[in-house]
């Protein structure tokens, strides 16, 4: 039998599997024990406690000490310049504060008119009231007071030494060692990988990076007949179309390092330090080559350079021009690639955008059909889907949706399928969702009376001017059911995705716009301010077809909307107006008169089809939400499905 003590020695194998698998992990550091320096601490403390509690006196007033002294009831008084004087009682006294309770046999109490105390001891001394009179020299006190001051200095810079010292062993860099340090986050092929199986509706951009992955696995083949990879890649899109899901999934892709970092990380509270973490990032990524550095949100940093407060001082400003050095500093045979996304392109400084840096602009749109079908079908992987489940049709009524809005449709069909208590997630829970997601969550239905019927009928006008013209979008749900900030909601999905718009279907939609208001002057004979945010949508569009689209014919084929944009704040300032105040008036006239005539040919069609709008009306009131089955058996065939099966405009008369 082996003694205790006797261990194995671990096998040259076990030790080379030990050493891999720690390879791309931090090493863990031991458990720390109970430091000496909070020994040191404690005595400090102690050293000081005992010097301001010494010999257990209690601290009375000077006038109390001198009743007891006129009384005959103290012994003896040491006078401890400059205003300090001990004694001790003959009979200890009742605490003045507390009358239960007796004070100790010594006592020390302050007197700032010594006149008065050498006055009185000498009456004291005479009367024979007083035994022992003695008077210390004036600096005896100096040490100890000397000796209590530096103590307390030390226990409080042990304090903060011990403090500082136990945050610059979790930095790593000394006291200050974690402000200059990179705060970009590692994920080697330890990690769960996410590769371009898992990104659905971007094939174009993957495409545009199968290069890149092609170059870090491989960088030989393009060594070998002089071409060069692309410095940088600039990641371009609206929220939530899955530039950070495309960066990682190159990463995972071609299985190496991938370094991960915000771009208002780089911004601290100390100048220098954005400057400092951009050296030590790309140090970092050289020592760990063939890699990828992402840098989210670039534009946190890379916004044009001249526009800060700070003008060439600016600490932004700094980081940025270290991103560029370093960027334009790497070797040709190095394989470190940066991949940077935004949203907001317009604002980068250009020396960023320049060939040698970011080479290339992939720009992420947001996803056509097949795309949302896919995402889709990558989001529901994990969730138990009912026969009921469609997702054809689901990416057909969904358009304009982008990857994290799909994400969050499908959450929040399976939270609604758990909240029914269903094992799986049917049909009539992303249909549910959907409704959340673009109507907002319902609220309780606070309409009674007068204004419940003008909801009804307002919403009424809105879907069937929708119905009746065919350049507008189908309508795809009708309700007098609150959600969100609105008492009524007409939503609309498009036949198809359309990337521009013609001016006849801008005229057909504001009529649409119109049709709430129409139908509450024309069943009613009076206008609610229930239609203030359609007013304003419709003006908006009116503006801009006139300000900037060019489709007035009195204006003609200008663009007057022309707005300085500023590059530091990203937004705009003031409209710069370069055009003459008759022009202003000639623009605002055009946008009254586009308005006018939608509100005239949406009474007209209202009017032409007031038996319909009844019977939409108070099948509202009846069943508050309304389908576009349900409309269809209603009102008949809509303009749009006649357009579709070529029955020419598709006008319904009642």
């Amino acid at each position: 039998m082996d003694s205790p003590s006797s261990k194995p020695e671990p096998s040259k194998k076990q030790k080379s599997e030990k050493s891999q698998g720690n390879s791309g992990e931090k090493k863990k550091r031991p458990a720390p024990g109970f430091p000496g320096g909070i020994w040191f601490i404690l005595l400090i403390m102690l050293a000081v406690m005992f010097l301001f509690n010494m010999g257990g006196t209690k601290d009375v007033e000077y006038s109390f000490v001198r009743e007891q002294a006129e009384q005959g009831n103290v012994e003896e008084i040491i006078y401890n310049p400059p205003n300090t004087i001990y004694g001790k009682w003959v009979e200890p006294p009742t605490d003045p504060e507390d009358k239960d309770k007796k004070l100790s046999e010594d006592f020390t109490s302050y007197v700032y008119d010594t006149e008065s105390l050498f006055q009185f001891v000498k009456t004291l001394t005479e009367e024979k009231k007083l035994k022992s009179y003695k008077a210390l020299p004036f600096d005896s006190g100096a040490g100890q007071q000397l000796l209590i001051y530096f103590l307390m200095s030390v226990f409080f810079l042990g304090i903060i030494f011990f403090i500082f010292r136990r945050n610059s062993e979790s930095m790593g860099q000394g006291m200050f060692g974690n402000f200059a340090k990179s705060p970009a986050k590692r994920f080697t092929k330890s990690d769960k990988q996410q590769t371009f199986n898992d990104v659905a509706g971007m094939e174009q951009a993957k495409l545009e990076l199968e290069e890149v992955v092609e170059f870090l696995k491989n960088p030989e083949k393009f060594r070998k007949i002089g071409a060069e990879i692309p410095r940088g890649v600039l990641l371009k899109g609206s929220p939530g179309t899955g530039k950070t899901l495309l960066a990682r999934a190159t990463a995972g892709e071609a299985g190496v390092p991938f370094f991960s970092v915000s771009g208002s990380e780089f911004i601290q509270m100390f100048v220098g330090v954005g400057a400092s973490r951009v050296r030590d990032l790309f140090k970092t990524a050289k020592e760990n080559a063939p890699c990828i550095i992402f840098i989210d949100e670039i534009d946190a940093v890379g916004r044009e350079r001249g526009a800060g407060l700070g003008g060439g001082h600016d600490e932004r400003e700094q980081t940025l021009n270290q991103i560029l050095s370093e960027m334009d500093g790497f070797e040709k045979n190095e394989a470190a690639i940066v991949i940077a996304a935004t949203n907001r392109p317009d604002v980068l400084d250009p020396a960023l955008l320049r060939p040698g840096r970011f080479d290339r602009h992939v720009t992420v749109d947001k996803p056509s059909k097949e795309g949302r079908v896919g995402i889709l079908k990558v989001h529901t992987r994990s969730i138990p889907l009912d026969s009921s489940v469609d997702l054809e049709n689901i990416a057909a009524n969904t358009i304009g949706f982008s990857g994290a809005e799909l994400k969050n449709l499908v959450n929040e069909a399976a939270i609604h399928a758990a909240r029914a208590s269903r094992k799986v997630v049917m049909m009539e829970d992303f249909d549910s969702a959907r409704d959340k997601v673009l109507m907002g969550p319902p609220r309780e239905n606070i309409l009674q009376g007068h204004e419940r019927d003008m909801t009804a009928y307002h919403e009424a006008g809105h879907a069937l001017i929708a119905w009746l013209e065919p350049e507008v979008d189908s309508v795809h749900k009708v309700t007098i059911i609150p959600r969100g900030w609105s008492l009524g909601l007409t939503q609309l999905v498009p036949d198809e995705e359309n990337f521009s718009i013609g001016e006849n279907k801008l005229h057909a939609q504001l009529a649409m716009i119109m049709g709430g208001r129409a139908a509450e002057k024309l069943i009613f004979d009076e206008y609610t301010a229930g239609a203030q945010s359609d007013l304003k949508k419709a003006t908006q569009i009116a503006r801009r077809m006139v300000a900037n689209w060019g489709m007035s014919e009195k204006i003609g084929p200008v663009a007057f909307d022309q707005r300085e944009v500023h590059p530091f704040l990203g937004k705009e300032m003031h409209d710069s107006r370069e055009y003459s105040e008759q022009t202003a008036h000639l623009v605002d006239t055009e946008i009254q008169s586009i308005l006018i005539n939608a509100a005239n040919r949406a009474t007209e069609l209202l009017t032409e089809n007031r038996e319909a709008l009844t019977k939409l009306a108070e099948a509202l009131l009846d069943k508050e939400s309304l389908g576009y089955a349900e409309l269809t058996e209603l009102i008949g065939e809509s303009a749009q499905a006649k357009k579709r099966n070529g029955n020419g405009k598709g006008s319904s008369n009642f």
